[in-house]
């Protein structure tokens, strides 16, 4: 695929679109790290200096997708929230049932989960602070969209709802980190069984930590 250069704002907007698709794309095939400018560029069809009159560099492109992914994953959690908390239920009951939807829905979305565990050390890395800005004012719509989700789950936790959900995003991508580990490592839990306890799976691991954060809150409350 070979562009022509873009005059209008149209197509500028149009262009854009194709390098976050393409990325997109890429992260279905890859994880975060071995995403690189200039394969990005090859499969785009454009000079690097091209791509980067759109982005300012490989993290602004991935950063911009984690944002555009955590708001999908916020319309359609929410849905799953609704169906899968029933309201009549006791507190610690409602609390283990959000966990758990929220949980499961996150562990799906792997791509999301590779960008959410790559954020703070890589992504918010080698871009200005104009780029962090506009990330972090989404995100913290974001977030309060999460905590609006939890206060109507679990009014119970009061106003440690948004700490909650600031520090569940933080463990969903600290965990996804921690499950899938290296070769070295899975030959590690081999050789000694006694080191499974280690291994964690991402489901159940997220489910757990976050039924403990929310049943925390209600107790702090």
């Amino acid at each position: 695929m070979t562009f022509q250069r873009a005059r209008s704002a149209e197509q500028r907007e149009e262009r854009r679109r194709t390098i976050l698709d393409t990325a997109l794309k890429m992260l279905d095939e890859m994880p975060v790290a071995e995403v690189s400018l200039n394969e990005l560029s090859r499969r785009v069809g454009l000079a690097k200096s091209n791509v980067l009159r759109y982005f300012e560099s490989r993290e602004a492109v991935l950063l911009e997708l984690l944002d555009r992914a955590l708001r999908d994953w916020l319309a359609e959690v929410s849905g799953e929230v609704a169906a899968g908390v029933a309201p009549d239920r006791p507190a610690r009951e409602r609390a283990e049932a959000f966990a758990a939807v929220v949980a499961r829905s996150l562990a799906r979305r792997t791509v999301l989960c590779d960008l959410i565990g790559a954020q703070a050390g890589v992504l918010e890395h080698n871009v200005s602070t104009d780029v962090v800005v506009r990330f972090k004012r989404s995100a913290l719509g974001g977030l309060d969209a999460m905590a609006g989700l939890l206060r109507g789950s679990v009014p119970e936790v009061g106003g440690e709802a948004t700490s909650v959900c600031l520090l569940a995003m933080i463990l969903a991508g600290g965990l996804w980190t921690h499950c899938r580990p290296s070769a070295s490592a899975r030959a590690a839990y081999e050789v000694d069984p006694a080191l499974a306890a280690l291994h964690l799976e991402l489901a159940p691991a997220l489910e757990h930590g976050l039924a403990m954060l929310i049943v925390g809150a209600m107790a702090r409350g």
